[in-house]
């Protein structure tokens, strides 16, 4: 499981990394970005281990590479 933190301040987001990692990311960048506030924003957190694939993703290049296979069959 990954976590990305976003800022509550600005638009900045972590990458998708492990709690702690992020925590200390989003500590350094309020103390770069907005020194003497309070670290706030929302966590948002990815189920999928790194590296899942889309599962849709496939699917959908599966299904137009057979749309071509079978366009130039019939030509």
């Amino acid at each position: 499981m990954a976590n990305r933190f976003w800022c509550g301040e600005c638009g900045f987001k972590t990458p998708w990394v492990d709690p702690s990692e992020g925590r200390r990311r989003q500590v350094e960048h309020y103390a770069r970005r907005h020194p003497g506030t309070t670290p706030a924003g929302q966590i948002e957190t990815r189920r999928r281990g790194p590296g899942t694939r889309h599962g849709w993703l496939l699917l959908t290049a599966g299904a137009l590479i057979l749309l071509t296979v079978v366009a130039a069959w019939r030509h």
